[in-house]
């Protein structure tokens, strides 16, 4: 198991943990009230900075819930927190939803994953590979 430390910037944020014992995220926690109107987005704080070991980055998810029953997901989804980051944990909300959303401090916003990183080094050539797909792109697999 790694070990992440976490520091709390607010006395009443909340330390993140896992759900169950198979749980593959954990979820972040809005650290204040908000509203999110129709069709807008917004940044939530978690009231969190986290120190991510060198070669491992966290995914900021969806929360299944929020987005089957009112319309609202993660903008950048997957969100990417980097090792080398510092700074407050925050999570970008879209609600995609009819109606405004109200979160309550404290509210479950999203779930994060903890995953190894691994780096390419890029070489610039003249030419690739020929393959049977080649150049085709978007759609041209299936439908």
């Amino acid at each position: 198991m790694i070990k992440i430390r976490v520091q709390k910037l607010r006395e009443d944020a909340i330390i993140p943990a896992y759900q169950s014992e198979e749980a593959a995220g954990f979820d972040l926690h809005a650290i204040e009230d908000a509203h999110i109107p129709a069709g807008e987005r917004m940044l939530i704080k978690t009231g969190l900075a986290i120190a991510l070991p060198k070669g491992y980055e966290l995914q900021v998810r969806p929360r299944s819930g929020l987005a089957f029953k009112h319309g609202v997901t993660v903008l950048n989804s997957p969100g990417t927190v980097d090792s080398d980051y510092r700074g407050e944990l925050m999570v970008l909300l879209i609600n995609h939803g009819k109606e405004g959303f109200e979160i309550q401090k404290g509210e479950r916003i999203a779930q994060a994953v903890l995953k190894e990183v691994i780096q390419a080094a890029f070489e610039p050539v003249e030419s690739l590979d020929e393959t049977v797909r080649g150049a085709s792109g978007f759609g041209s697999t299936g439908r």
